[in-house]
């Protein structure tokens, strides 16, 4: 049985599809843009805020569904532009400290809001 996690402390959204779902001992989060969740509008800055916003987003959502980025076993990351790999992975290892998620990063044409990043997750509940 599948549980849906839409925690409005999170951003609003932007098509028809959850935040987040619970199954059989797992939470997929959808992918993550840096929208401030307060305004829902994108950070103000580069890459390394954009990454920063986005994980926060996904860890919030983790939270919610009854876990942390310490249980996440996925990650993936699409960024507009390959060249932000090194400091998207600076502010990356800042939230995921050892035993790292196995991750796939890839360069994406474009992003919804014209986002630098996005990024989706599967953690253990």
């Amino acid at each position: 049985m599948k549980e849906i996690v839409n925690p409005k402390t999170t951003p609003a959204p932007i098509g028809p599809y959850s935040k987040a779902v619970k199954c059989k001992g797992f939470i997929f989060v959808g992918g993550q843009l840096p929208v401030d969740p307060k305004t829902e509008k994108l950070v103000e800055g580069g890459i390394k805020e954009q990454t920063e916003q986005s994980i926060k987003n996904v860890k919030a959502i983790l939270e919610a569904g009854s876990s942390s980025l310490e249980k996440v076993v996925k990650t993936t990351v699409y960024l507009k532009d390959i060249n932000n790999f090194n400091e998207m992975n600076e502010v990356y290892k800042k939230f995921f400290k050892k035993d790292y998620p196995a991750r796939a990063t890839v360069q994406v044409a474009k992003l919804p809001r014209d986002s630098l990043i996005e990024i989706e997750a599967i953690a253990e509940v």
